[in-house]
């Protein structure tokens, strides 16, 4: 999978800006959509619930400032931006996964930008105060029955391709703070003694991505979740299952995420490690932590989580000089385990930072690439595209097919059309013979005219919701 976050906190992609208009919040979009399909990348991290307000409309939660400009402002004129956003990605054969914070309620102790109808309002109670920032307490069973409504809510009205949360469990440790959990710890400790709290709070989180999982697969099981932690599991100091690093962050110690219990059980379908430094890095070297991952993943679906904003941002020697980036997903071809690859972010990512998306282009982009089948979800595969033809009416050449019918719920997301020189259908596993991805049952082949000569075998392929590609319609051969 090739995939970039878009994030909204902060306004660091998209919308740019709070308060413009939706026309423009929409023109923002369509060309970043643009730029991403022309760089043929296939999904997007679309942050829709950054500080417990939403990007869509909602009973549960206010619109997001992040947005408006005023938390619980809908856009005027109105529209659903997450509607929209998967309506234009889906177009584009871009998958659609709606990024959460679970706790994170505010960037600030200025409790005043809450919308009055926000649930804080309502009841207190299920809220922290922790570093300047409010959250929701993870230790209350309240808690966890409101993120699954969320989430609930998300999946039963929309076309989702994926649940995904990033590395905002816990809060990351704040110097000589101590995170207010007492209260809900002595009224709710689960079995855990006060020796054992630091495993109590990572059952909380266990809990609720357990939880999480049969909620999101009990409505559509073809909807994926997935996880992008801080790219340390523990360090080998501390347990010899750890990687040989040394962060000063550790998920399991710090963010109370057990990361490795999750792809173990299958309570995440995929994960996505931010692995934000470079290779030879002392304290965590890229190449060290890939092939941890890579060893680490359980057979679960994995992508590197890559720090395009660093090609920018960064003073560090390795990331001035062409291209970090590069290094690292060559060094990711050795690992068999690692499925593909995700920038952060979409803002950094198409400035072609050090040639960035030429290199891309010219080397591991070059073709479309389809997104690899879950190993979490058990799915079948879509049905075959039927009576493909080619149909020449004066200048007009298109090669056309039967749609094919929803099955079960599970409606095809795109077909694939491949052209084989000579007269028999050739290696569908090599990319370079995809001419394209559309959502109608139909291309305009004169284009292809004039690229190739001689004789061309045509076939399509069809891609469910579960991303399983049907055997392919007979081939179709025309002269050109």
């Amino acid at each position: 999978m090739r995939a970039v976050w878009v994030a909204t906190v902060a306004n660091i992609d998209w919308p740019s800006q709070r308060n413009i208009s939706p026309k423009a919040q929409r023109d923002e979009m369509r060309l970043m959509l643009d730029k991403l399909s022309q760089n043929n990348i296939n999904a997007i991290y679309l942050q829709v619930r950054p500080t417990a307000d939403t990007f869509y409309p909602s009973q549960l939660e206010p619109w997001s400032n992040w947005l408006t400009g005023k938390q619980g402002n809908k856009p005027n004129p109105y529209y659903d931006p997450l509607q929209f956003i998967i309506d234009e990605a889906h177009k584009r054969c871009i998958e659609v996964h709606a990024w959460l914070n679970p706790y994170r309620v505010t960037n600030s102790d200025n409790i005043d930008l809450l919308s009055k109808k926000h649930l804080y309002y309502k009841n207190k109670d299920l809220f922290v105060r922790y570093g300047g920032k409010y959250y929701f307490d993870p230790g209350l069973d309240e808690t966890r029955e409101f993120l699954n409504l969320v989430v609930e809510d998300i999946v039963e009205r929309y076309d989702v391709d994926a649940i995904h949360f990033d590395d905002y469990f816990y809060p990351y440790p704040v110097d000589d703070e101590k995170f207010p959990d007492d209260v809900s710890f002595k009224r709710n400790p689960r079995g855990f003694s006060p020796e054992q709290k630091e495993d109590w709070r990572r059952n909380n989180v266990n809990l609720v991505i357990a939880e999480l999982q049969k909620t999101i697969k009990s409505l559509k099981p073809w909807v994926e979740f997935g996880v992008s932690p801080f790219g340390v599991w523990r360090n080998d100091n501390v347990d010899p299952k750890g990687s040989a690093t040394r962060a000063g962050i550790q998920n399991y110690d710090d963010l109370y995420a057990d990361i490795l219990k999750w792809l173990r059980e299958g309570t995440i379908d995929y994960v996505v490690p931010q692995i934000y430094w470079e290779i030879g890095k002392k304290v965590a070297d890229y190449e060290v932590l890939v092939k941890w991952w890579s060893e680490n993943s359980y057979g679960k679906n994995l992508y590197i989580g890559h720090y395009a904003s660093a090609l920018e941002l960064s003073k560090v020697k390795a990331w001035t000089k062409p291209n970090e980036l590069m290094r690292q997903m060559r060094m990711n071809q050795q690992y068999p385990q690692v499925d593909g690859s995700a920038f952060f972010s979409v803002k950094t990512f198409l400035k072609n930072l050090q040639g960035l998306n030429d290199s891309l282009a010219k080397s591991f982009y070059k073709y479309p690439a389809l997104s690899p089948v879950n190993r979490n979800i058990v799915g079948e595969p879509s049905a075959q595209p039927q009576n493909i033809k080619i149909i020449k009416d004066r200048d007009e050449t298109y090669l056309i097919w039967d749609q094919v019918d929803e099955d079960g719920g599970c409606k095809v997301m795109y077909y694939v059309v491949y052209a084989f020189k000579g007269k028999k259908v050739g290696d569908m596993n090599d990319p370079s013979n995809i001419i394209a991805r559309t959502t109608d049952n139909c291309i305009d082949i004169r284009e292809f005219d004039e690229k190739f000569k001689g004789n061309y075998t045509f076939v399509v392929t069809a891609i469910n919701r579960y991303r399983h590609e049907s055997v392919p319609s007979y081939g179709v051969t025309r002269r050109i």
